[in-house]
């Protein structure tokens, strides 16, 4: 049974830093393209990065240059670091893992295609 759990989230003030963890369990995380995606009040999912099972990287360009996607794959965990945290960052962070292994899916960060499985999500707020 795929799980992933995520931690790391809670209430900074802007400027400030996060690091989000995922740990999943139940498929071969290595092979995976795995993604943070976020949800705030009243909007829809958004992606935020993802990484190929091979380490390349995407990042919405509302992060570039803030925000840092990574994975361990001895530990089956993904993580996302979150500096100079603004207060549009605020949502609930979610990891996904795609379907199938290898390279991230065409769009599987901008429309949210080829998504196999989710996290229950943690909650980021950001005060300015």
């Amino acid at each position: 049974q795929v799980q992933l759990v995520e931690s790391g989230g809670g209430s900074v003030q802007a400027g400030g830093s996060l690091r989000l963890s995922c740990a999943a369990s139940g498929f071969m995380f290595s092979r995976n393209c795995m993604g943070w995606f976020r949800q705030a009040p009243g909007k829809v999912h958004e992606g935020v990065a993802d990484i190929g099972s091979d380490g390349m990287t995407t990042y919405a360009e509302s992060v570039k240059g803030r925000f840092t996607v990574s994975r361990d794959n001895a530990k089956n965990t993904l993580y996302l670091g979150m500096n100079n945290l603004k207060a549009e960052d605020s949502a609930i962070y979610y990891c996904a893992a795609a379907v199938g292994e290898g390279s991230c899916p065409w769009a599987f960060l901008s429309q949210l295609l080829g998504i196999g499985a989710w996290g229950q999500g943690t909650q980021v707020t950001v005060s300015s």
